[in-house]
């Protein structure tokens, strides 16, 4: 979170500009006062006002677990993978891993090293793909110290493959589909020697409809003696043990949740109140509705970065932020140059926004893949997503567009009447 403002803070007072950056310090709340054209923000270190509020809390942050019975009543070890207790060693332990996404791909061959017994449950099979691992080479490196045109190029080719080739991937194209489809397949062949193993393995929905996976050790983990794949999700936590949809039970001393995050509703977003002092959870109610993926209508001077809308499956989130943040310092330079207390996106722009990236969204393979993923919001479609390229991104952000906005002027004082009129 990051304001631009007046601040007051304990033993402080009001004036002049915060720091851009105070670190150590939790939002209570943040509230548009319209009369004031101003953001009142209390944290835990005090209160401050700000002109211009941007939310960086990013979509992968607030964890989430399972809704099951009884995981007040485990005495053994709870763990969430991002929020790990490096304080607890799990050596020879028996272990619940709950969940096979991206977490778990990475978490997985890491237990199956050192404990005694690991119980992977697995509601839904994920498609993996190699990861493309080589050593760079000391002579790579010195070339690219000399010739650092050769690290844009690098760069302009990641970019090329991402948009031309993976992005097709989103859009459904049959011959790319087939292609990551094929290459996934034959690496679950390569890796997994059990056949009921692979078969329960093996996904039933497009490729890109989930997260797509990336590991080279995550099937190999699971062919080990000490691991098991449960294929079912996990019902009820017993004081030391987990239970299985179909009624079965494992005794375990942990339990690791590789189970996600809050992505459509998250904790900080029902702190920040807009125009109608409704939260902006309140105001999406599970399906979030914005403006070229950064304003919300009825949220003025409020810029949202790395949230709702700007999801990708095939490329970088920094460059997302790089562009949603070019657009925010030119509409700073606007306001600025106009004398403007505030912009707030128009209503009826946010709904034109909404229904054009909406009709593209649901073309993509989130929408039409037969599979329920973090991608979905509560209403099912893929809210949460951007559905055409990197550049075409960057391209959308370029400038900020005053004309879907509200413009509002500064408000000057009233001035002081002439000496005649005060003798009259």
């Amino acid at each position: 979170m990051a304001a631009r403002s007046g601040a007051t803070s304990k033993g402080g007072r009001e004036g002049g500009l915060a720091p851009w950056i105070r670190l150590g310090e939790e939002l209570l709340d943040a509230t548009w006062d319209d009369d004031a054209a101003r953001w009142r923000i209390t944290t835990t270190r005090g209160h401050m006002s700000a002109d211009v509020l941007v939310a960086c809390a990013g979509p992968l942050t607030e964890p989430v677990y399972p809704h099951v019975a009884g995981l007040h009543r485990f005495r053994g070890k709870m763990i969430h993978s991002s929020r790990w207790d490096h304080g607890h060693d799990l050596s020879g332990e028996r272990v619940a891993v709950v969940g096979t996404g991206a977490s778990a791909v990475q978490i997985v061959p890491e237990l199956q090293r050192r404990v005694e017994g690991l119980h992977v449950f697995q509601r839904t099979p994920g498609w993996v793909v190699p990861r493309p691992e080589r050593e760079v080479s000391e002579g790579e490196k010195r070339l690219l110290r000399r010739v650092p045109a050769l690290v844009t190029l690098y760069r302009l080719k990641q970019f090329l493959v991402r948009d031309g080739l993976n992005y097709r991937m989103i859009r459904r194209n049959p011959v790319v589909r087939r292609l990551f489809e094929r290459a996934s397949r034959s690496h679950l062949e390569q890796q997994v020697g059990d056949p009921d193993l692979r078969a329960r393995l093996r996904p039933d929905y497009e490729i890109g409809c989930k997260r797509v996976l990336i590991s080279n050790d995550f099937y190999p983990a699971l062919d080990r003696p000490n691991v098991e794949l449960v294929s079912s999700a996990l019902r009820e936590v017993r004081e030391g043990s987990v239970v299985a949809a179909d009624g079965t039970e494992r005794e375990v001393d942990a339990i690791v949740f590789a189970t996600g995050f809050e992505t459509t509703t998250p904790p900080v977003f029902s702190l920040i109140r807009g125009r109608a002092g409704r939260s902006l959870n309140e105001v999406w109610g599970g399906r979030p509705r914005f403006h070229r993926a950064t304003t919300v209508a009825g949220f003025p001077n409020f810029f949202n970065i790395c949230s709702a809308g700007t999801g990708s499956g095939h490329g970088s989130m920094i460059w997302k932020a790089e562009a949603q943040t070019a657009y925010v310092m030119d509409a700073l330079r606007l306001m600025r140059e106009k004398g403007l207390s505030n912009v707030e996106v128009r209503a009826d722009a946010q709904d034109r926004y909404m229904e054009w990236v909406g009709e593209d969204l649901d073309r993509t393979v989130w929408a039409r893949g037969g599979c329920v993923s973090w991608y979905l919001d509560d209403g099912q479609r893929p809210s949460l997503m951007w559905p055409r390229t990197m550049w075409g991104f960057r391209r959308m952000l370029r400038r900020f567009d005053p004309e879907h906005y509200h413009l509002r002027p500064v408000r000057r004082a009233p001035k002081a009447p002439r000496e005649e009129a005060i003798r009259a």
